[in-house]
């Protein structure tokens, strides 16, 4: 679908934005430091400082609050050379051994130090000086799922080819970097005739200490996010692998949906922030998830000049996790799930991540057909994340 114009400063591709989210959305397309406009995503709505599914480019400047939290969090998949028929009839066991090869939870991480871990993080390091906790957190964390939407998922394409695909971030090494950085920002004073704005929604200025010291530690951890997911991605294929007795990786598919990076968009080298968004250059693969009842769609982007080279990162939310959870039932919820192997008996725990708490993923796609095009559609036959 073509996008709509806001304003000069605001496009949107999501048909379900609430005024909130326009607001938001509006608040932050209006600061000086904007390279044309920020691009909203078919699956946008009301986040922290920043709505979630915004693209926004900036010139000589980064908002920390509009990358967030989750510094790196994104998705990453592999096709194995299995197919349907390869899967033994009964996925509970499979599902119990993911479990025990990657903790998953709220805080939850490996009790055993991998030296494969203490490898990557001799050779990687934040700016930023870690206490003696927050760097046995670093440690013990790499290679952890973490909570909320994030999962591991086993599924079938199409042709009936065996995936397995999970959603993950940089767990709470990168929220405390964030939260730093985000809380320094807020002291910033911006002087801007004219504009009022959201103090959530401050700036470092490049040439800055500020600006190289936040630089740094986003890129550790999106670093850090990455190998997260590559950790936790060999563990599965190898409980996959294993209780199959045969089998192989043929295609491994990873990218990021909160981060920032300096690119070249209409001949000018800017900072775009994606938060909810994956990058949809020419040719580029992505990973758009719906929610933990509907399918997930492998993709190629576009390259859109409107979304910076942009899309959706996933369905995006229609309710609250509070909301959720008063609407919704553990009943209604294994109902959507239906015959897929899952954490039934904590479906109570689970209801937050309802399917109907989500957007129409299919209208997602549906109204970003000018920004991908899909390659794969995935239907998981196991569900499994933190509860």
């Amino acid at each position: 679908m073509a996008p709509t114009k806001i304003t000069d400063r605001l496009y949107s591709w999501a048909d379900d934005l609430d005024p909130q989210t326009t607001h938001q959305a509006a608040e932050t397309a209006k600061l000086p430091i904007i390279a044309g406009h920020v691009a909203l995503m078919a699956d946008a709505h009301l986040g922290f400082g920043c709505a979630i599914g915004s693209v926004v480019p900036t010139r000589g400047a980064i908002i920390p609050s509009a990358v967030g939290v989750d510094i790196g969090c994104g998705m990453a998949a592999v096709r194995t050379d299995l197919t349907a028929d390869d899967l033994p009839d009964d996925l509970g066991p499979l599902r119990d051994l993911i479990e025990q090869a990657v903790p998953a939870g709220v805080g939850q991480g490996h009790h055993s130090r991998v030296r494969r871990v203490d490898d990557w993080l001799r050779a990687n390091r934040p700016r930023t000086e870690l206490t003696t906790k927050l760097a046995a957190t670093a440690s013990n964390q790499l290679g952890s799922l973490g909570s909320g939407n994030h999962f591991v998922e086993v599924s079938l394409d199409e042709a009936g080819r065996v995936w397995v695909v999970l959603h993950s971030g940089s767990r709470g090494i990168g929220n405390q970097l964030a939260q730093g950085h985000i809380k320094l920002a807020r002291t910033v004073e911006h002087h801007a005739e004219g504009i009022q704005f959201d103090p959530e929604l401050a700036w470092f200025t490049q040439g800055t200490d500020a600006f190289d010291h936040y630089v740094a530690d986003l890129r550790f951890a999106q670093a850090y996010a990455w190998e997260n997911r590559e950790i936790m991605l060999d563990g599965v294929l190898a409980a996959l692998l294993g209780v199959v007795g045969h089998g192989r990786q043929v295609e491994r598919v990873s990218c990021h949906h909160n981060y920032a990076e300096e690119e070249v968009h209409g001949g000018e080298t800017v900072w775009v922030t994606r938060k909810g968004a994956i990058r949809a250059q020419v040719g580029d693969l992505g990973i758009i998830p719906g929610s933990m009842g509907t399918d997930t769609f492998i993709v190629e982007g576009l390259g859109s000049a409107l979304s910076f080279s942009s899309s959706s990162h996933g369905a995006g939310r229609r309710m609250s996790r509070t909301q959720a959870r008063k609407t919704l039932s553990p009943e209604s919820l294994a109902e959507a799930m239906g015959d897929r192997a899952w954490l039934d008996l904590k479906a109570e725990r689970l209801v937050d991540e309802h399917p109907a708490a989500y957007k129409d993923i299919e209208q997602v796609m549906a109204n970003q057909s000018d920004l991908v095009q899909v390659r794969d559609r995935l239907t998981s036959v196991l569900n499994y994340k933190g509860a």
